[in-house]
């Protein structure tokens, strides 16, 4: 199984402050990983890094094969990252949101209505502009912008916030499946029911750095 992300003793200083103090992990092809631990423990940070926006000051860190001293710009294009803020131009429609980021990740726009369905959208909303939709479908569009992306590393942070019962379900079956299909998904939760459902690795950092690696949910 080949490792889609490796770091080694990283450092990431962000706002003048070690956000990652020494971590070393890794993460192998088609992993779900669920990282736990306090706020400020450094989960968000990781996955930042992971995407190329927060730089490393120390150590070595590879992302799907990517240098990240080197080169933090070329992964972007094969990570979906989806955090706190959804991250949604709220002036378009609903099916133009997810046509558009089909176009920036070199997929096809026609894709955009397969992901919106399958994240449970009504197509009686696609027409519909995203600062009109409810926090709930707001994140399913958000969630709809990265699967029509097809990322191979698949970074969420607090995944299950504002979504009911149904799109909670509906979005582990979705990270399920595109880990079944190759990816390696990486989320931060602070609930431990998602472990049981769908993560097949546990990883809790503490101040920076790894504290406790379970090998398995």
């Amino acid at each position: 199984m080949s490792t889609v992300v490796n770091f080694h003793k990283v450092v990431a200083v962000a706002g003048g402050f070690p956000v990652l103090a020494g971590l070393d992990i890794e993460i192998a092809k088609g992993e779900i990983v669920h990282l736990r631990g306090s706020n400020g423990a450094g989960k968000t940070s990781f996955m930042r890094v992971c995407a190329g926006l927060i730089p490393i000051s120390d150590g070595d860190a590879n992302v799907l094969g990517f240098d990240m001293r080197d080169d933090r710009r070329s992964p972007r294009r094969h990570i979906g990252l989806l955090g706190h803020d959804n991250h949604l131009y709220k002036d378009l429609w609903v099916q133009e949101h997810v046509e558009f980021r089909a176009r920036a990740t070199g997929a096809e726009a026609g894709d955009a209505g397969a992901a919106l369905r399958r994240v449970g959208l009504s197509d009686r909303l696609w027409s519909v502009p995203i600062e009109r939709l409810s926090a709930g479908q707001r994140r399913r569009v958000a969630i709809a912008s990265m699967l029509v992306g097809r990322p191979q590393l698949w970074l969420l942070d607090e995944p299950h916030a504002a979504l009911d019962y149904e799109g909670r379900g509906l979005l582990d079956e979705i990270l399920v499946e595109a880990a079944s299909s190759g990816a390696t998904v990486v989320f931060a939760s602070h609930e431990r029911d998602l472990s049981k459902s769908v993560a097949t690795r546990v990883v809790t950092l503490r101040g920076g750095r790894l504290w406790e690696d379970s090998g398995a949910a």
